[in-house]
C-alpha cells in the first residue's frame, strides 16, 4: 500500500545535508526557528563522504607509508606492508563517524529531518519524494529554504564514468584493489592530490592535461615545486593534450588524446580516472518551480546575504558557484540561518583560504602580487624558503617557501601563499591577519615557538619589511 501524500509547514526548508546545508539547519534551529532538512542521500554531503575528508585520510596514511620507506636519509631503514582493503575500512569507519555525528548535531539542535528526495512545486511549496516501495511522498510548506544541493563530478564526452575503467574522484577513494596503473585526466587539485597518493602506493601514474601546466591560477614556482615533486615520484605529465574517447585494450582502457594541432596519442592503463571538476547539481530539485533559473554554468547566483532571485529562498555551497569549497559552505550556512532570523550578517570573501593536499601542501589566502596591483596596491613582498627552517630541515622536507603580500604604504597584510608541509595549516594565520586588517609587524613582532614551520611566516612578515635574520633581505 503507497502511503498518502501528507502536508507539513516549516519555518525553515533546508535542501541538502552538506556542509552548507547541515550547518544552516544547525544555526537555524539554534536561532529558534523551525528547521527542517531534507537529505536524498548521506548527511555530509560529498565532502564527509566522497571528498574531502576520504581523501585526505588516504592521503595522510599513504604519505606515513612513503615517508617509511624513503628515510634511509635519516638512518631509517623500513618497509611498510600496504593493506589497501585495510585502509580503505579505517577511512569509511571515519566517514561514518562524522556522518553520523553530523545527523546527532541536527538532531540535538531540533532539526526535523526527513530522508528523501526534495523538489520545488512552486515558491512556498516542496514535495519530498522518499525512497522505498510503499514509502509515498510529503508536501512542505516553508517560509525561507535554503537550496545546499553541492556538486557532482564532471563527465567528459567519450569518458563517461563507468565504475569499472573510467572512474570518477569518489570511485577511486573506493577501490578495494591498488591498480597497477592510472591515468589522470585532469590536472587540477583533484587530479594531483590523487595523482601524488596513487604514485605513493606505487601505482605508475600518468597525467594528461589540456592546459600547459598543473594547478591552474596557481604562480609558476608553486606549481614547479610541486610537479617536481610529483615527477620524482614517478608521475608522467603530458600537457597541451585533450582527452577524446576509450576503447577496450587487453584487458585495460586504451584513452587517446589531441592537441590543439590535431596531433593524437594513445596511453593504455588499467583504470582512467576523470577529475576535470565538479559541476553545480541545480537541476536536481526543480528549481524553475520556485521561479529560479541557473546561470550558464549551473550556478545559482546569490548577492552578500546569500540571497537568491527569490528573496526568500537562498542557495549555498558548491551550488551558489566557487570556489567550491566545504570551508565557503560552512560560512554561506551560517549566514543564510541568520539572516533569515533577521541578523545583520553579510558574508565577506576577502579572507577565504584555499589549500591542495599535494606533497608539498599548498595554502593560500587573500591577494597574490597581480591581484594587489590590479587593484591598486603597491605591495611589498616578504619570502621565507623552507631551505633556512630549522623546523623543515630536521623533516627532511625543504622544498617550499612562504609568502607574504601587504601594502607597501600601510603594511596591511593582503594576502600570502605557502608551499610547505602543513601549509593547509600555516595558512591561518595569514587569514586572520587578513580578516582583522593585521599589519606585518603584528606578524612579525610575535613569537612563534621554535622549532616550528610557523617560524617562516614571521619571517616572511618580517623579510617584507627589510628585518629578516633568517633569510637575506630583498
Amino acid at each position: 500500500m503507497v502511503v498518502g501524500d501528507i502536508a507539513t509547514g516549516t519555518d525553515v526548508l533546508v535542501i541538502g545535508g552538506g556542509p552548507g546545508g547541515y550547518v544552516a539547519a544547525i544555526r537555524a534551529g539554534q536561532l529558534g526557528l523551525d528547521v527542517t532538512l531534507v537529505e536524498a542521500d548521506a548527511y555530509g554531503g560529498t565532502c564527509l563522504n566522497e571528498g574531502c575528508i576520504p581523501s585526505k585520510a588516504l592521503i595522510h596514511v599513504t604519505g606515513l607509508a612513503h615517508e617509511v620507506e624513503h628515510a634511509e636519509s635519516m638512518g631509517l631503514h623500513a618497509r611498510a606492508d600496504i593493506d589497501v582493503g585495510g585502509m580503505v575500512e579505517w577511512k569509511d569507519e571515519i566517514v561514518d563517524q562524522l556522518t553520523s555525528g553530523v545527523e546527532k548535531l541536527c538532531k540535538a539542535n531540533g532539526v526535523n529531518l526527513v530522508p528523501g528526495r526534495a523538489e520545488f512545486a512552486d515558491a512556498n511549496t516542496a514535495r519530498v519524494i522518499h525512497g522505498g516501495e510503499g514509502q509515498g511522498s510529503e508536501s512542505i510548506d516553508f517560509e525561507h529554504a535554503v537550496i545546499a544541493t553541492g556538486s557532482r563530478p564532471i563527465e567528459l564526452p567519450g569518458l563517461e564514468f563507468d565504475g569499472e575503467r573510467i572512474l570518477s574522484s569518489s570511485e577511486i577513494l573506493s577501490l578495494e584493489s591498488l591498480p597497477e596503473s592510472v591515468l589522470v585526466v585532469g590536472g587540477g587539485y583533484i587530479g594531483m592530490e590523487l595523482s601524488t597518493m596513487l604514485a605513493k602506493l606505487g601505482t605508475n601514474v600518468t597525467v594528461v592535461e589540456m592546459l600547459d601546466d598543473i594547478l591552474p591560477g596557481y604562480d609558476d614556482d608553486i606549481t614547479r615545486t610541486v610537479r617536481k615533486r610529483a615527477e620524482n615520484l614517478g608521475v608522467d605529465f603530458h600537457f597541451g593534450e585533450a582527452a577524446q574517447g576509450w576503447t577496450e585494450k587487453a584487458a585495460a582502457a586504451c584513452v587517446t588524446t589531441e592537441t590543439e594541432d590535431g596531433e593524437t596519442s594513445e596511453y593504455t592503463a588499467e583504470r582512467v580516472l576523470v577529475a576535470v571538476g565538479r559541476q553545480p547539481a541545480s537541476d536536481t530539485c526543480n528549481v524553475e518551480a520556485a521561479g529560479l533559473e541557473p546561470n550558464d554554468r549551473g550556478v545559482l547566483e546569490t548577492d552578500d546575504a546569500t540571497r537568491t532571485a527569490v528573496e526568500h529562498i537562498h542557495a549555498v555551497g558548491d551550488v551558489a558557484g566557487e570556489p567550491m569549497l566545504a570551508h565557503k559552505a560552512y560560512k554561506e550556512g551560517h549566514v543564510a540561518a541568520e539572516v533569515i532570523a533577521g541578523e545583520p550578517t553579510r558574508l565577506d570573501y576577502q579572507a577565504i583560504p584555499a589549500a591542495v593536499f599535494t606533497d608539498p601542501e599548498i595554502g593560500t589566502v587573500g591577494l597574490t602580487v597581480e591581484e594587489a596591483e590590479a587593484e591598486g596596491f603597491d605591495p611589498v613582498v616578504g619570502e621565507m624558503p623552507l631551505r633556512g627552517s630549522g623546523r623543515a630541515l630536521t623533516l627532511g622536507d625543504t622544498d617550499g617557501f612562504v609568502r607574504i603580500v601587504a601594502d607597501s604604504e600601510t603594511e596591511f597584510v593582503l594576502g600570502g601563499q605557502i608551499v610547505a608541509p602543513d601549509a593547509s595549516e600555516l595558512i591561518a594565520e595569514v587569514g586572520l591577519a587578513v580578516e582583522m586588517g593585521a599589519q606585518l609587524e603584528d606578524i612579525a613582532a610575535t613569537i612563534h615557538t621554535h622549532p616550528t614551520l610557523s617560524e617562516a611566516v614571521a619571517e616572511a612578515a618580517a623579510n617584507a619589511r627589510g628585518s629578516a635574520v633568517h633569510t637575506l633581505n630583498r
